[in-house]
């Protein structure tokens, strides 16, 4: 494809991720040599001589990356948290609804949504539009996410022994920057409670969340939220709701199942006996959760 794509950040986690994931020939790629990557006028000459600059920074290298640009046809996927709710960007989810793939094919600005994000929204989305979860529901939901999820040094900290773990809680503050994201495209009008956790496996992440009956309307059975969700994504090459079976019910989840592509497994599972459901999702944190969707986004920009 004719198009020059400039990777600022490409050593980096989700640089090298995306770079793997593109096709040889696919885009004409630059990058910059080591001793150059963080010279403000290499960066600055590279980002305006592109077609399309994919940003995979921490958020203030981002937010300087985008002021560095003048050219106006240049256009910018950020794989950063820094303009996820930012006025004049748009939301990097093609499953949000079904005009969202066609506003991402025609930005100037995309910003690639947070792995976390990603599957609460999936999961979310679908059923506050539909008035089957109340948008001031009390949600809490829980994460557990491969150690990767630290960014390459915490990865590569955790495989030398460095204060390596076999699972840790983190977030306990309550001010994860995800949530923000979470609440402002999940259709919420309350602030939901967001637990995540590092697992000591690489890669790939299981998202939960616990719902009581009682406190959603009276037609939202489990079945009615299965039923929402696989009417949603039905067309959807990336998103697959599991069965809903009495026959062979969902007891486990494995985070991995989807390491290495850009797919992403939601269920419902449901004990009308007690009245509870739990909404689940898993996906790969580097895949459909950083350069997986990066790239989707990518090719919908491109028109491929």
């Amino acid at each position: 494809m004719d198009l020059t794509l400039f990777i600022d950040g490409d050593q980096g986690t989700t640089g090298l991720d995306l770079q793997n994931r593109l096709q040889a020939g696919e885009f004409r790629i630059r990058t910059l040599p080591a001793a150059l990557r963080k010279d403000a006028a290499a960066r600055r000459d590279a980002l305006n001589a592109c077609d399309i600059a994919i940003l995979c920074l921490p958020d203030a290298a981002a937010r300087e990356a985008v002021a560095m640009i003048e050219n106006p046809s240049v256009r910018v996927i950020d794989a950063s948290s820094a303009h996820r709710t930012s006025p004049g960007w748009v939301y990097g989810l093609p499953e949000l609804d079904v005009a969202q793939a066609g506003r991402i094919a025609s930005a100037a600005r995309v910003t690639n949504p947070g792995c976390y994000p990603t599957a609460a929204i999936a999961l979310l989305r679908p059923l506050t539009d539909a008035g089957l979860l109340p948008a001031d529901y009390p949600l809490v939901i829980h994460a557990v996410s491969g150690y990767s999820g630290q960014g390459r040094a915490g990865a590569e900290a955790h495989e030398a022994g460095e204060g390596a773990h076999s699972f840790k809680v983190y977030g306990l503050a309550l001010e994860h920057k995800h949530v923000p994201e979470i609440e402002a495209y999940a259709g919420l009008t309350q602030r939901p409670l967001f637990v995540p956790a590092y697992g000591s496996y690489r890669q790939g992440i299981v998202l939960t969340i616990a719902l009581h009956a009682r406190l959603l309307p009276a037609d939202a059975s489990g079945a009615h939220l299965h039923e929402c969700l696989a009417e949603r994504y039905r067309d959807a090459a990336h998103v697959r709701v599991l069965p809903l079976s009495s026959d062979a019910p969902i007891t486990e989840l494995d985070p991995q199942v989807h390491n290495g592509s850009n797919d992403m497994s939601l269920a419902v599972t449901w004990n009308q006996r007690t009245g509870q459901i739990v909404l689940s999702a898993v996906l790969d944190n580097l895949g459909k959760g950083a350069a997986g969707a990066a790239v989707q986004n990518l090719r919908l920009m491109a028109g491929a």
